[in-house]
């Protein structure tokens, strides 16, 4: 599975209650970091409030989006083909 890169969806794979973000919240990355471990900038429409949340987040703390639609359209095709 490819990293995220500048300017893709992601979504949130776990909580971050110190910045109201929840998982399954989607963002979408503003800037990359490569040493000393990869990491992501994701910037967040928090609901309720009129501001963006940004977040320094770790590779295994996110995924892209395209890939979760895609695995799902998926597994409906395999789905149906044993139905």
């Amino acid at each position: 599975m490819r990293l995220p890169e500048i300017d893709d969806t992601v979504r949130l794979r776990q909580d971050i209650p110190e910045l109201l973000l929840s998982r399954g919240m989607s963002g979408v990355v503003r800037s990359t970091w490569c040493a000393p471990l990869p990491a992501f900038e994701v910037e967040f429409k928090v609901d309720g409030h009129n501001y963006q949340t940004r977040a320094l987040l770790m590779a295994e703390q996110v995924e892209i989006e395209e890939i979760i639609v895609m695995s799902r359209e998926a597994e409906a095709w395999h789905d149906a083909t044993l139905a």
